[in-house]
Formats: C-alpha cells, sequence, structure tokens
C-alpha cells in the first residue's frame, strides 16, 4: 500500500490536560490535519475539565475529523492505549499516531515519525529523546540516569540496542498491532515496555527517531521507583516465558 493512500489517525491520550490539549492540537501541522482521517482525543476520565475543553475546541475550530470521547472510569495509561488501539483496529486505520496531551511531545514531529510507514520500513516508530540532549531540554537529571540505566538492562535482556524505550511518543502499524497480544499487556505506564518486549517477539521491526526533549509544568503521574520495578519484573516474565520456566500468555505466542 503506498504512502498516500495510508488511513492515519492521531490518538491523543489525556488526563488532567485542560491547560495543554488545545496548545497541542493547535501545533499539529496543516498538512497533517489534512491527510489524516481522524484525530481523537481519549479522556480518562480526568478530574479536570479537559473533555470540555476539547468538546468545546471542537465547537469553535469546526475540525471536521476532530473527536472527543470521554472514558466514565480511568483505564490507566495502558489501559487507554488498548482502548485506542483496538478503536483503530476496528475502523480499519492502517497507521495509529500516539500523541500526549500534555505538550512534552513535539506535534510538529508527526510528518517525520510517518516518513518509515510511507516507505514501508518499519512496523513501529518512537521518537526517542536520547540521542538528542535531553538535559538542555530540562529532563530532570534523575530520570536521564534513570532511564540510561533501564535502556541498559532492557538492550541486554531483548538483545536490541535502543536508546531508550520509555518515550510515549509513538506509532505503530495497525497490522502490527493485529499480530501480538497487546491487550494483555499491563493497564499501568510500563505498558509501553511490554509492547516492546511483544514486538520483539514477533519481530517486528522497530525504528526510532530523533525527537527534541521537553519538560514544562506539566504534572508527571508515573512513580518512578513502581515504574522501575515493574520494568524489572516484566523483563523477569518474558525471559520465564523465553525457557518455557513458567508461561506467561503476553509473552507466550
Amino acid at each position: 500500500m503506498g504512502g498516500k493512500n495510508l488511513k492515519i489517525a492521531i490518538f491523543i491520550p489525556t488526563y488532567n490536560a485542560a491547560k495543554t490539549l488545545p496548545l497541542v492540537l493547535d501545533r499539529i501541522p496543516e498538512e497533517i490535519r489534512d491527510e489524516v482521517i481522524e484525530i481523537f482525543v481519549a479522556d480518562d476520565a480526568s478530574q479536570d475539565n479537559t473533555y470540555l475543553i476539547g468538546v468545546g475546541y471542537k465547537k469553535l475550530k469546526g475540525s471536521r475529523n476532530l473527536k472527543i470521547y470521554h472514558h466514565d472510569n480511568n483505564k490507566g495509561y495502558g489501559g487507554n492505549q488498548k482502548w485506542a488501539y483496538n478503536y483503530c483496529i476496528e475502523k480499519g486505520y492502517d497507521i495509529v499516531v500516539m500523541l500526549h496531551g500534555d505538550a512534552q511531545y513535539a506535534p510538529e514531529m508527526i510528518p517525520k515519525l510517518l516518513k518509515p510507514f510511507k516507505k514501508k520500513e518499519a512496523d513501529m516508530v518512537f521518537g526517542s529523546r536520547m540521542t538528542g540532549e535531553p538535559l538542555k531540554g530540562g529532563m530532570p537529571l534523575h530520570k536521564y540516569l534513570g532511564n540510561k540505566i533501564l535502556t541498559w538492562i532492557e538492550n541486554k535482556a531483548l538483545g536490541l540496542n535502543l536508546s531508550e524505550y520509555h518515550s510515549g511518543y509513538r506509532v505503530y502499524n495497525c497490522k502490527a498491532l493485529k499480530k501480538i497480544p497487546f491487550n494483555l499487556c499491563s493497564d499501568g505506564f510500563h505498558f509501553d515496555t511490554e509492547i516492546l518486549i511483544q514486538l520483539r517477539i514477533a519481530n517486528l521491526r522497530i525504528k526510532e527517531m530523533p525527537i527534541p526533549t521537553h519538560y514544562g509544568e506539566e504534572k508527571c503521574h508515573v512513580n518512578l521507583i513502581s515504574y522501575s520495578l515493574h520494568i524489572l519484573k516484566s523483563l523477569g516474565e518474558y525471559h520465564l516465558s523465553k525457557k518455557r520456566i513458567k508461561k506467561y500468555e503476553k509473552f507466550s505466542f
């Protein structure tokens, strides 16, 4: 399928992002707005006015392909992604871009992240902060060091050579998503690592591309210690499944 014929959707997960959501939507390049079939916001039971802001934005801007959804119950970061990817598969989309609603990732990079799909060079692409200068972009030192350490461990465990595993700026080929049991992954933040493990098991092509780093006033909802422990646990489960010592369905396919 040629690049011009790809059915592309942009998925924007939000949680308490009332202040930043309009900025994110405004910054999506005009050519991308015209190219994609749908831009949909999935508000994960925010406690602020994120959903109302989204609805108001659509009404004022008259965006033809913008849809705003609200989950009555919080699904979790991973759970929200599961909902979105199933939605895209059901809709028959070819590509889904995940763009966070907190303005941490630059919407202007979407055309760059889509290029490998148009050239049929990747099944999944993510924007890597670690290939640039993340500290100059405001990444806290403890997060930088934690990212480096976890990534080293993950590369050793999975036999990959990625610069990081923890960027939330991701693009998936929906055909690739249908080949892996992503619905069995965590509903938490380590969903991002578990789905990379699944892509590795399925020998699907993972490509990373440099993106700028931005840390603003947005609140981080990740407990770094718990997050790290969950990742180490997932890697342990992967190895137990690989060696057939104990079967974990999410890593045994």
